[in-house]
């Protein structure tokens, strides 16, 4: 069985990436160990020894938990007990202190860093990194200048993520920090530096690290720490030698890589194959893995990256959109590409040999949608979705609370204005449409073209039958003809419009505006129909777990879900201050997905998810 493409957020492109400080408030009853948070057991309840404010976050496995504030950090360990605490003015033998810029860097083989920036405003900035596990410092300079643009505070939208002058290369273990007059690689664990070059400028955007050869293929982008600094700028992609530093080669390319709003991911991408290397960038570029030199190109849009408001000063909230175009598939000698002409605005496929970038054909021109985010090749067609829903990165400016508690006007208080990050998807109204393309031909084989206001992602099942829905209801195709093989009136399952479709063994689940309702792959007929849940607008696979977010009216709310039958496990609700871009405000889950955790100023939950 295969699926075209989860909804639910990338997570590995983002993991690890620090949130805001966290809060939350709980929907639980009150009493001892072992009392519900919703149908959740709570496994227990910890305490920081200073208030989240910054950081509330867990590793992967829930083997540690840290909370930090600008000044201090404190951890505890899976059963809720404290492993260490300290101010960094203590704890670091320069004397990082006022630490407005902090993240956390999980290591993929257990422990991991805290990266400190100390801006000083009237002297050298510090950097201290320590080790999560013990509270140590591992390391500390003064040497690093520059990593942020200077009167940056976080609190004003700042990347909440890596830095844009620095990046851990897990493979290596090791920081790549960026100078105005060159890179620097740091061991993470003692910062020792391995090697400078002068030949590579500007922030990393985007790696390949080929492990049979030690090397490191990137690209740079120009940071806004370095951007006054840096002179004379150009667009690099470098093949390097990880071992020493040297560069083998050195490639220009044209374009600008931008960041995600909420979750910075760069959008770019990056692909060894064979002797080849793929960039996906305003189109996709083939360069030579062994000189550098481009082999060919298909210049067009990739991703609409639209805002829908200016820069941050004066406005309540900015916006913009992303996901509207399918990613590249590749077989063995072609590539399909999604193309949203440049000039006419028109959409089509394309498909294209391998070696040559020869454009073997094109499909018909798709007229009037903002989006193709989906295409599958399934035997000898392929199969475009014609629309659908976009993902919306938001910024609102909104009262939180700060953690400091009640107090006298003007001496604190309990709330502050900051910038909340959302991520959510919603329908956008364009045309619609399921379009299967002969292989062999570029022709259209067969097209469906009802759904009026919307369409889902497509499900696949074994190559032969496709299944798609719009608000009222649901469809199944046989992908070779097109025949339609059932229709269910989706609307009789009294859960409202369909907004998603998650593939579930022989089921498919239709998320839907007031709850879920499942249908068997085999004949349609539905299998159940969920108690109400309302204004859901994600959804996470995590292990085998499955959860639903509301993030309404300043909400968070995270339900995990028994997708067996339909039934809300239980839920969690957080306000506050900061979150994570994967869960939001208050609310870390372990990567198994068989634990929440909820911060709550110095006051931390964890939750088990399946009783």
């Amino acid at each position: 069985m295969k699926t075209n493409k989860s909804c639910a957020l990338f997570l590995a492109l983002i993991f690890g990436v620090a949130a805001h400080a966290q809060f939350g408030k709980l929907l639980k009853s009150k009493g001892g160990a072992g009392k519900k948070s919703g149908q959740f057991a709570t496994v227990w309840e910890g305490t920081f020894d200073n208030k989240a404010t910054r950081l509330a976050v867990s590793s992967s496995n829930g083997d540690i938990i840290l909370g930090t504030d600008d000044n201090s950090a404190s951890a505890l360990d899976k059963d809720g007990k404290p492993i260490w605490s300290g101010d960094y003015k203590k704890m670091t033998t320069n004397k990082t202190n006022k630490s407005e810029y902090q993240y956390v860097q999980w290591k993929n083989g257990g422990g991991g860093y805290l990266f400190l920036f100390d801006e000083r405003k009237m002297g050298t900035d510090r950097v201290a990194v320590l080790d999560l596990y013990s509270g140590k410092e591992l390391w500390s300079s003064e040497e690093y200048q520059n990593l942020l643009p200077k009167g940056t505070k976080s609190e004003d939208g700042a990347d909440q993520g890596e830095l844009d002058t620095v990046k851990y290369l897990d493979e290596l273990d090791a920081f790549l920090i960026s100078q105005k007059a060159s890179v620097i690689l740091v061991n993470a664990s003692t910062g020792e530096k391995i090697w400078e070059t002068n030949r590579f400028k500007g922030g990393v955007g985007k790696y390949v690290y080929n492990k049979q050869k030690n090397e490191i293929i990137m690209v740079n982008f120009k940071p806004t720490g370095l951007g006054a600094l840096l002179t004379g700028f150009k667009n690099q992609m470098v093949r390097i030698n990880a071992a020493n530093g040297e560069v083998l080669w050195d490639a220009t390319f044209v374009g600008t890589i931008e960041k995600e709003l909420v979750t910075r991911r760069a959008i770019i991408d990056l692909w060894i194959k064979d002797d080849k290397i793929f960039m996906y960038l305003d189109g996709i570029r083939v360069y030579d893995y062994n000189n550098g030199q481009k082999l060919w190109e298909v210049i067009y849009e990739n991703d609409m990256d639209k805002g829908t408001s200016g820069g941050l000063l004066g406005n309540k909230s900015r916006k913009k959109i992303y996901r509207t175009t399918a990613d590249p598939i590749f077989t063995e000698d072609a590539v399909y590409l999604v193309v949203f002409g440049n000039r006419d605005r028109t959409k089509y496929i394309e498909k294209h040999d391998l070696n040559t970038g020869k454009l073997i054909w094109a499909s018909e021109k798709i007229m009037g949608a903002l989006s193709m985010p989906n295409i599958y090749k399934a035997g000898d067609r392929v199969i475009l979705q014609i629309g659908g829903k976009v993902q919306v990165q938001e910024l609102r400016l909104e009262e939180v609370s700060s953690g400091l508690g009640g107090g006298l006007s003007g001496f604190g208080g309990g709330s502050m204005k900051s910038w909340v990050p959302y991520i959510y998807w919603e329908y956008r109204n364009q045309k619609n449409g399921l379009l299967a393309i002969d292989d062999k031909t570029g022709q259209t084989a067969w097209r469906s073209e009802r759904f009026d206001k919307r369409i889902t992602d497509f499900i696949v099942n074994e190559d032969k039958t496709v299944f798609v829905g719009d608000g009222d209801e649901f469809y199944s195709y046989d992908i070779p003809s097109g025949k339609q093989l059932f229709d269910v009136k989706h609307n009789d399952a009294k859960v409202g419009k369909a907004t998603d479709v998650i593939d579930f063994d022989d089921k498919v689940v239709v998320l839907s505006e007031k709850g879920l309702a499942a249908y068997r792959k085999a004949d349609g007929t539905r299998a159940y129909a969920s108690e109400k849940i309302k204004g859901v607008d994600y959804f996470y696979l995590v292990g085998d777990n499955y959860f639903l977010r509301d993030q309404r009216n300043n909400k968070n709310i995270i339900y995990g879900i028994d997708m067996t039958n339909g039934e809300t496990k239980g839920s969690v609700q957080s306000k506050g201050k900061g979150g994570s871009p994967q869960y939001g405000d208050g609310i870390d889950i372990t990567a198994d997905g068989e634990y929440i955790f909820a911060f709550k100023g110095k006051k931390v939950e964890k939750i088990k998810v399946n009783n």
